[in-house]
């Protein structure tokens, strides 16, 4: 449990309707700084949509810590990297990156010294050195995503909540992304990121919180979390899983017929 003080992101009873469809149902959970939380669970779980919500992107029902802020000091508290992450205007990586720093700048203002920093730094952290003045539409899908990653990076805020960010990523970099998030939480930050990958969850994140139809089914550490008997309940598979000196592996063996 975090203290008050070190919570970067507090739910309280979460509800959220699309027309008859409960998509959110009373989620409630805090986030404190030193966290890399996997949020985990099947298509449709409603994953996105609490992401949406917590932001303040979704009409919900019941209190969303970030929500409350007004648009400015949500924008410094919180960065964001939707799960849509297509780059569809013509400029270079490191102008994109910099748009990082748009919650610090008065309107008309120009970049400064602690600015530029942020986003040297970004840029370093995620190898984009060698494409900073290449046209961000022209890279690969997934050197858009590092670039993105990397404007998120720039914002600085002490949460990242990402959605599916390592999707369209080869393995090496969804491992250094994945490094990259833990590291952020252990540089006391807080990182709140959805995805499918279990085995990566299971080895990066310091917590996983599983949904499923759109409530909390499970909350805690990866290894209380990630069990037969959820992961057949929940996603409808068995799992093999072994220890090894890299961290746990979990893969995803068969779909069971009478899973629920």
């Amino acid at each position: 449990m975090t203290r008050d003080a070190d919570n970067l992101l507090r739910l309280d009873g979460l509800s959220l309707r699309h027309g008859a469809h409960q998509v959110l149902d009373q989620v409630s959970f805090t986030i404190g700084r030193g966290e890399c939380v996997g949020l985990i669970g099947p298509n449709g779980a409603g994953k996105t949509t609490l992401m949406r919500a917590a932001l303040g992107l979704e009409r919900h029902l019941g209190h969303s810590s970030l929500a409350a802020l007004a648009p400015a000091a949500r924008a410094r508290a919180a960065a964001f990297l939707p799960q849509a992450r297509q780059i569809v205007w013509p400029v270079s990586v490191e102008s994109l990156v910099a748009l990082g720093r748009v919650p610090y700048l008065p309107r008309g203002a120009r970049l400064q010294a602690s600015d530029h920093a942020a986003i040297e730094a970004a840029i370093d952290r995620l190898a984009l050195g060698p494409y900073r003045t290449r046209d961000a539409t022209a890279l690969s899908g997934g050197e858009q995503a590092r670039v993105l990653i990397a404007r998120a990076l720039a914002q600085q805020a002490p949460l990242l909540i990402a959605d599916e960010p390592i999707a369209g990523l080869d393995p090496a970099h969804q491992i250094a992304a994945m490094q990259l998030f833990a590291a952020l939480a252990r540089e006391n930050h807080a990182v709140l990121l959805s995805l499918h990958d279990l085995g990566l969850a299971a080895r990066y994140c310091t917590r996983l919180i599983m949904l499923h139809q759109g409530r909390v089914v499970a909350d805690g550490p990866p290894d209380a979390v990630l069990t037969p008997a959820l992961m057949a309940q929940v996603f409808g598979v068995s799992v093999w899983r072994m220890d090894t000196e890299q961290g746990p592996l979990l893969v995803p063996m068969d779909v069971l017929r009478d899973a629920g």
